[in-house]
């Protein structure tokens, strides 16, 4: 039987368009050991593409996976070697991404239905590199729906050495459903993602889809190797602030909201002064505040007064001064 590595019990989920280099900036400001994954990057992206722009990110950030989508084995394989050399910790391969665009890529959810073009996939990640190959896919898709039509594409990729199983406890329908009502319409289905813990006890298994608490995303450890939040790390992005004590028994980073902003503080003037958009390096922060009483002050300055000319990173001083 083969011996798989440790898996880090705590994950945030790859999102397009959010999951980028300075939303995993200011996350490392909350909590230092929960894996951080890369936004979903095609194989063609980073082949083709400026390999600095799109690989490149801060050892501060670590440890944090690239997340790949393709189908072609030659391709990945460079990808793989690619995230070894830009020092990423596991490269994971996207066999759960719905939408449209992917389809006519042939990548994503679709994958499911072929797990053998998984399996060569990941065979080919593995030879390329010494990194954990990873793969993120749903309960089933369309009417390849049964726990057996999973537990097969397990089994089958398996055997290539995939080192990890993250599992999104919802089906995914290919036509009909935007990505958005993916996440929302089918059904969650966590005893599926338990029985196959429990069938597949030596494969390292973690669940996504749902979770909207730390509390709701420990429990899961009593059934599963790991659990993955996604929506709630923007929606909410304060729960991740003692994700280090409970998930990792080691001290929480910071204590109060204003530390972590002052944490970042720097950061945020480094890359403004490097060219980019105050409204695009603040976003990852817009939630900060959710639930207390100033979070429409917060809200609303980031996303219209961090727009007007000349503002810096200073608004945010002058933010938290108006809040107390």
């Amino acid at each position: 039987m083969m011996v798989y590595p440790t898996t880090a019990p705590l994950s945030i989920a790859p999102m397009v368009d959010r999951t980028h280099r300075h939303f995993r900036a200011f996350f490392r400001c909350l909590t230092k050991r929960t894996l951080l994954y890369t936004e979903m990057l095609t194989t063609g992206a980073i082949l083709r593409g400026d390999p600095e722009r799109i690989l490149g990110f801060s050892s501060f950030e670590g440890p944090v996976a690239l997340q790949v989508g393709g189908d072609d084995p030659e391709r990945l394989a460079r990808c793989a070697e690619l995230a070894e050399q830009y020092g990423y910790s596991e490269v994971n391969l996207n066999v759960g991404c719905p939408s449209p665009r992917v389809q006519k890529g042939r990548f994503g959810a679709m994958l499911m239905a072929e797990p053998e073009v998984v399996a060569a996939g990941v065979l080919a990640m593995r030879s390329a590199c010494s990194l954990p190959v990873t793969v993120k896919h749903r309960i089933g898709i369309d009417d390849l729906d049964r726990y057996e039509d999973m537990l097969n594409f397990v089994d089958v990729v398996a055997q290539a050495g995939a080192h990890r199983f993250t599992v999104h406890a919802r089906k995914a329908i290919l036509s009909g459903l935007s990505p958005k009502k993916n996440r929302e319409i089918p059904p969650l289905r966590y005893d599926d993602v338990y029985r196959l813990k429990a069938e597949r006890s030596h494969l390292p298994i973690e669940i996504n889809g749902g979770f909207k608490s730390l509390e709701h995303a420990q429990e899961q450890l009593r059934s599963v190797d790991a659990v993955m939040v996604g929506r709630a790390s923007t929606d909410e992005p304060w729960i991740f602030s003692k994700a280090d004590s409970m998930f990792f028994g080691l001290d929480d980073p910071v204590s109060t909201r204003r530390q972590a902003v002052m944490a970042h503080f720097d950061y945020l003037k480094e890359w403004q002064g490097r060219g980019v958009k105050l409204p695009y390096l603040l976003a990852p922060m817009a939630n900060l505040f959710a639930g207390q009483r100033n979070a429409r002050l917060w809200r609303r300055t980031l996303s219209e007064n961090a727009r007007q000319p000349g503002t810096n990173a200073e608004l945010l001083l002058e933010t938290l001064d108006r809040m107390q």
